[in-house]
């Protein structure tokens, strides 16, 4: 039976975290509640990793200025403030680790991440599908989303299929999914499936997934003007221990965050092969603000779907802006090929066709093998297989019109085909 869900079935939550939410309140009632304290966040992710050796303190900042955030903006959940404590602990132990395995085996840092392909664009804008296509070929590896979370040791081709954080990956999964079901139609996860770079930016606490899990906008304005090298820093290291387990000779990666960040971006990999990934910003922008909600719903006590739409959009806005501008730069140094655009409505309608169109703008052309996995994957692999999502511009204070008037500068440069 296929379920459809939107934004307001994404409010439905276990009894079992309802129970938790109430035990909490009344905690809390007495003047107790579950501590986001940095000091005790940090002590805490240094007795589990066993190690001090931060690598740096670039990541302080941005600790410091989310939980004041949570604190005084996220209005959090019982729940919430335990999920997300353990959430920063987690990043932080990873961070730990990574850096001890890297000084442990300082030949990871050696390794050159060539000429990866790099999915810029909005979220919902097919990127998910794209990088998985991508991911087909042979000789090109995608970040795993068990391997986002568990970056070291890393895998080896002797382990790899075998390796026990797959399966604790897929627990983890499945007990989310009970707490939200509405939330597993609305984005793919997977221990096997190609994840975002957002793990690996996570470990300097610099990322627009920091954002997901709350209301924070004060973090939010933080991030959009801070340097974000200390991010990238933490991503090719995580990238190259993981290829020092497993070589491939090709990255597939992917996020948002790095429309608002290319210059950087290219500054570690000045050889990245961009694709921009567009799609009509209307639903695009509603889909994006009823994910947040669910998400975030999980969290807080009470989510305002309007506060929640009004600040993805201007986050939306600020991103794509940043695109433009390095467009417009780009093409004054005669460089106006230095991304491919795919529409998402000629992703939909022949997949093979846009992996072939991004091969060719690089002079390049995938193999047979490669288009033979991409018609395997999307037989296999329906759009709707656990369900639709399906969302109101209405619930966050919008209209599609209204959005079209709005993102008209964007649309009319890309030539964005509008959706019914």
């Amino acid at each position: 039976m296929s379920l459809t869900y939107t934004y307001r079935d994404g409010r439905i939550t276990s009894p079992v975290l309802r129970s938790l939410n109430a035990v909490g309140r009344a905690v809390e009632g007495i003047g107790l509640k579950p501590s986001l304290n940095p000091d005790g966040i940090v002590a805490a992710a240094i007795k589990e990793a066993g190690s001090s050796d931060f690598g740096g303190d670039s990541y302080r900042e941005p600790l410091e200025r989310y939980v004041d955030a949570l604190e005084l903006e996220a209005d959090l959940s019982t729940f919430g403030r335990i999920a997300l404590r353990k959430m920063l602990v987690s990043h932080i132990v990873t961070r730990l680790r990574l850096q001890a395995w890297t000084t442990a085996h300082p030949e990871a840092l050696r390794e050159e991440v060539r000429r990866p392909w790099v999915i810029l664009g909005l979220p919902r804008t097919g990127t998910s599908l794209l990088s998985m296509l991508l991911a087909l070929d042979p000789l090109t590896r995608p970040l795993l989303q068990w391997e986002g979370r568990a970056v070291v040791p890393p895998p080896t081709l002797a382990t790899a299929n075998e390796d026990p954080r797959i399966a604790k990956f897929a627990e983890e999964t499945r007990q989310f999914h009970k707490l939200n079901p509405a939330f597993r139609v609305m984005h793919p996860m997977g221990a096997m499936l190609a994840e975002e770079c957002i793990p690996l930016m996570m470990l300097d606490l610099r990322c627009l997934g920091m954002e997901t899990q709350a209301l924070v906008p004060s973090y939010g304005q933080w991030l959009r003007d801070c340097d974000m090298t200390p991010a990238y820093i933490q991503h090719k290291k995580g990238l190259q221990a993981l290829q020092a387990g497993i070589p491939t000779e090709n990255w597939v990666l992917k996020t948002p965050n790095h429309l608002w960040c290319i210059d950087t971006l290219l500054s570690f990999y000045p050889d990245a092969r961009l694709i921009w990934a567009h799609r009509d910003p209307g639903p695009v922008t509603t889909s994006v603000a009823s994910l947040n909600a669910t998400l975030q719903g999980i969290f807080a006590k009470n989510t305002d779907p309007h506060a929640v739409g009004s600040e993805w959009i201007e986050k939306l806005r600020q991103g794509v802006a940043r695109g433009m501008d390095y467009d417009d730069r780009a093409r004054a140094r005669g460089e106006g090929d230095w991304c491919v655009h795919i529409q998402y409505s000629e992703l939909m309608r022949d997949p093979t066709a846009a992996v072939r169109k991004i091969y060719a703008h690089f002079g390049e052309e995938p193999s047979p093998l490669h288009t033979r996995r991409i018609g395997a994957w999307m037989s296999e692999k329906p759009q709707d297989e656990f369900g639709r999502h399906e969302y109101v511009p209405e619930d966050f204070g919008w209209s599609y019109n209204g959005l079209a008037k709005t993102w008209s500068d964007y649309v009319g440069r890309f030539n964005i085909e509008r959706e019914r």
